[in-house]
């Protein structure tokens, strides 16, 4: 398996584990993902979400190929990457993660949904949607102009640049940064410190903060029809194309 899970003293731990292709997201894992987070809202005994990458990588975002296939008409509409999406703000319990090498695309806007977030000073954040010919999501166009302000979210999300461990956690999108090997012990120490506060409080507490969620699904669907043209036009096939040629020939020479 590609994600797993486990769950010790109301803690539900999801690890991303293909590091083959730096925890690249294919339809299967998104599957995984959405299983757990439906799990966790379902179960009384699990009061707090951990969600961290493996082996220096935390996830590389969209599997590109993924991608490519339903920009040629090859596999149907990404049905279970936008069921993730639109799950993200609709979550009642704390989600946590723990960030060590590229979070790329969904592996950054994801973050956003997040009530801790913790990283190693190796750990990158970029968005690169414009470069493959697509618009953001998971409503980071909505929620990274709150956390960064807007001329520093335009320049992740459109200029596409790469922010640095150091550069995300002042601009408030990563709450701390932590050795290596010591992020999942801190991750967590912190979530073990939410489960055991009282549940209802936790829960009231954490729906009064994050408010109203209605403007957040409402920019995810906005933002969801964009990708889902962009996705289909002749732009973003042409990117997918080069960026798969690129990979395969970084492959070829390593």
């Amino acid at each position: 398996m590609s994600v797993q899970t486990g769950v010790t003293d109301g803690v539900q731990v999801i690890r991303l584990t293909r590091p083959e292709k730096r925890n690249a997201l294919n339809r299967d894992m998104y599957r995984a993902l959405n299983e757990a987070l439906e799990r966790s809202d379902a179960d009384d005994g699990i009061r707090v979400n951990v969600i961290f990458g493996s082996q220096g990588h935390f996830t590389a975002g969209n599997d590109i190929a993924d991608f490519l296939a339903t920009a040629m008409g090859e596999a149907g509409p990404p049905r279970e990457v936008l069921r993730f999406i639109e799950r993200l703000p609709l979550l009642t319990k704390p989600l946590l993660a723990g960030v060590d090498g590229a979070a790329i695309g969904i592996g950054t806007t994801l973050l956003l949904h997040c009530d801790l977030v913790y990283a190693t000073p190796r750990a990158t954040f970029a968005t690169p949607f414009l470069d493959l010919g697509l618009v953001p999501e998971a409503a980071s166009s909505l929620l990274l102009p709150r956390v960064m302000g807007y001329h520093r979210a335009f320049e992740m999300l459109i200029l596409g640049e790469t922010f640095s461990a150091g550069r995300a956690c002042g601009a408030g999108l990563v709450n701390l940064l932590v050795e290596p090997e010591e992020l999942e012990s801190h991750v967590l120490a912190a979530a073990d410190r939410l489960a055991r506060k009282p549940p209802a409080a936790l829960l009231a507490a954490r729906r009064l903060m994050r408010g109203d969620a209605a403007a957040v699904q409402e920019r995810t669907r906005e933002e969801a029809a964009e990708f889902a043209r962009c996705l289909a036009s002749s732009e973003a096939r042409a990117a997918f194309e080069a960026f798969l040629s690129r990979s395969r020939a970084g492959q070829d020479r390593s």
